[in-house]
């Protein structure tokens, strides 16, 4: 038997059903065995082997034993000539194997190689070629020397940053997401040391094979995606102690008279665990406080505006005006997640000044000691508005030039274009239009080849095709392309994803079976799944409050400001009949009376499924049909996507979702995005 490919996964699931329809296409023509040993997954990775994999050799085990010992455990059955330990969070290209095998065959003297290996960003994985950790190496890494100065080979030896990736040569070690092995190798040298749980029984191996006389070789051929630290991320290892704890176990192992490495490398370990937490102190207080200073700002500014100078107030006021605005901006953005998960979304941002202002203006309007400043904050809240989000679009925008990706999205979801156009590629569009949390937004199809470009396919534009799919992620600054795997082999995935390294975009994959969208950050489910909820956030007293009174405040405020206006541009024309301001402002009486509100169900739904529906019996008593999803509303969910042709079905899973999440963060934000639409119409 010419090869054998060990996998050892744990908990993910569907990370291992991509690598395996990858692998087995690249096995083809190849006498070879696949081995999957699973380290106790609770994700039902066991059952998906057996279901979709049935022909693989499938090894389950009731713990988790760690990498080495669980690799051991199919070693020690594997009958290849050829042994591959791949991580299950890979994908490979069609050649990848053949590759591998002639390069292997053709130097006899090389014991264990691995191939270049990339990132999902398409950028290179510098861990796929190694030096061992030498004290002068460890030192390098532990100080940051590696990081600072990678082109010199003084200080680049970690990673043989100072070597060129498109070339092959020898090296100390590869990464243990992909090393092949030879029999004689094996034979000598024998399986991993066990007494690595995770991390460093690769460099261990690769050690060992080169003291047994063979040659470890990094070989640029062929490539392969590696969606790094999957598993790491679905267990609560501490991926950082546990990388240097190996690094000190392999040195103590191997240069037990080497003090002075395991001196540095345990400083590492202290080095490292106080930046992380350093990091996680002062990330978020920087941007608060990078806020509370534009608001600052912004007050100071106003008033020079308004007034053609500073310090006109009287002075017991300026401690709160440059206070109490910063601080409640700060206090919104806390709430609405803009220091934590969404540090640079423009969307949050703009939300959370636009809430904070609408309460700043109400206060000034009825604190009568402050009522001299409130063209000021009319004035500031339009500058903080464009330098709170401005700054994060700024960084966003150095970012994609840098070639770093700052994960956001717009307001209607991450840009995303389909990559294939067959049956499966318009499937995926199906499922991601039948979301109801809008996470993409999808800005066309790209094809295989030119012939259909400009063409729609299920209402979406074929915009690109592979040749030329760079140019388009640059020009439409796209942020998620989605490949589906059944419609594209994956060498040209692969090529795809190479080709624009460069460019701060995810890559993500859609497996066979349908079930999800794969990516580098998360895994999207796009089937929906049952879910009975007893009682939604629109059923709740506080949020039924809150969005009454800012339906109140918002149409007295424009009642009193706009409507006017509108009437006015009504009768001179200049607004016609059907336009979506004209029927906003008519139906702010209604809001303000209650009878509707900004934001919820269809106008024309009254009766279905969602308002209640009134019926009188006997002596004027009132009885309620059907669940309570909310108030009709000028716009909302449904709305917003009623130009895409919903189904029924999908009209349900809108107004459901909308009930279920209800709040004003997502009240405002469905706002934000009418308004835009109605801008493009």
């Amino acid at each position: 038997m010419d090869l054998s490919v060990i996998i050892v996964n744990y908990n993910v699931r569907r990370f291992l059903e991509n690598s395996l329809a990858s692998i087995q296409r690249a096995m083809e023509g190849i006498a070879g065995e696949i081995f999957v040993v699973d380290n106790a997954s609770d994700d039902g990775s066991v059952e998906m082997v057996r279901t979709v994999f049935p022909r693989v050799h499938l090894m389950p085990n009731v713990r988790n034993v760690g990498f080495a010992r669980a690799n051991n455990m199919a070693l020690r059955k594997a009958s290849g000539n050829i042994l591959l330990l791949i991580n299950p969070d890979t994908i490979v290209q069609e050649d990848t194997f053949k590759v591998m095998l002639r390069f292997l065959r053709e130097h006899p003297d090389v014991g264990l190689a691995g191939c270049k290996i990339l990132n999902p960003d398409g950028s290179f994985q510098l861990p796929c070629r190694r030096s061992f950790p030498t004290p002068w190496v460890a030192f390098t890494k532990t100080f940051g020397l590696s990081a600072l100065f990678p082109k010199t080979r003084l200080f680049g030896q970690y990673n043989l940053t100072y070597l060129d990736p498109d070339a092959s040569y020898e090296v100390d070690a590869v990464s243990g997401s992909f090393m092949m092995i030879t029999r004689a190798a094996y034979d000598r040298v024998g399986g991993l040391d066990e007494a690595f749980f995770m991390y460093g029984e690769d460099l261990d191996w690769c050690y060992r094979v080169r003291q047994a006389g063979f040659k470890v070789f990094y070989v640029h051929e062929t490539q392969i995606v590696h969606f790094k630290g999957e598993s790491t991320r679905r267990s609560d290892i501490d991926e950082v102690r546990v990388f240097y704890g190996a690094m000190v176990l392999f040195v103590q192992k191997h240069f037990s008279s080497s003090r002075l490495g395991v001196m540095f490398l345990r400083l590492g370990i202290l080095l490292r665990a106080a930046a992380a937490g350093l990091n996680r102190t002062l990330q978020p207080l920087a941007f608060m406080l990078t806020d509370f200073c534009l608001i600052v700002a912004a007050m100071v500014l106003g008033e020079y505006l308004y007034f053609g100078k500073v310090f006109k107030y009287q002075a017991y006021a300026y401690p709160i005006v440059w206070t109490v605005p910063g601080l409640l901006v700060v206090a919104v953005g806390s709430f609405a997640r803009l220091y934590s998960t969404h540090r640079f979304s423009v969307a949050r941002a703009g939300l959370t000044i636009l809430i904070s202002y609408l309460a700043i203006s109400a206060t000034v309007f009825f604190a009568k000691d402050f009522a001299f400043s409130r063209a000021v904050v009319l004035i500031s809240g339009f500058l903080a508005f464009v330098l709170v989000p401005g700054w994060r679009a700024l960084a966003r925008a150095w970012g994609r030039r840098a070639g770093k990706t700052l994960h956001t999205r717009s307001l209607f979801g991450s840009r995303t274009l389909i990559v294939g156009t067959g049956a499966a590629g318009r499937e995926v569009l199906r499922k991601l239009h039948a979301r109801a949390d809008n996470r993409y937004d999808i800005v066309g199809f790209v094809d295989t080849s030119n012939a259909q470009i400009g063409e729609t396919l299920a209402g979406v534009e074929i915009v690109g095709s592979l040749e030329n799919v760079g140019k388009i992620i640059e020009e439409k600054d796209i942020t998620d392309v989605i490949f589906s795997t059944d419609d594209l082999p994956y060498t040209a995935i692969l090529a795809v994803i190479a080709r624009s390294r460069r460019r701060a975009v995810n890559f993500r994959l859609v497996p066979t079976s349908l079930e999800a969208i794969i990516g580098k950050t998360r895994i999207d489910d796009l089937d929906p799944l049952p879910l009975v909820q007893i009682e939604h956030n629109i059923h709740r007293p506080f949020n039924r409050a809150v969005k009454r009174t800012f339906d109140v405040a918002l149409s007295l405020f424009l009642l009193v400001t706009v409507y006017p206006v509108v009437k006015v541009l009504r009768g001179l024309r200049i607004l016609v009949s059907g336009s979506s301001w004209l029927e906003t402002a008519h139906h702010l009486p209604g809001i303000l009376a209650g009878r509707i509100s900004f934001v919820g169900l269809p106008l024309q739904e009254e009766t279905e499924n969602g308002s209640p529906e009134r019926m009188r019996t006997g002596a004027n008593e009132v009885h309620v049909v059907g669940p309570y999803l909310g108030p009709r509303g000028v716009t909302g969910l449904v709305q917003l996507h009623e130009k895409s042709g919903l189904s029924r079905e999908e009209r349900e899973r809108y107004k459901l979702y909308y009930a279920k999440n209800q709040s004003l963060i997502l009240d405002l934000e469905i706002l934000v995005k009418s308004a835009v639409q109605w801008v493009r119409l």
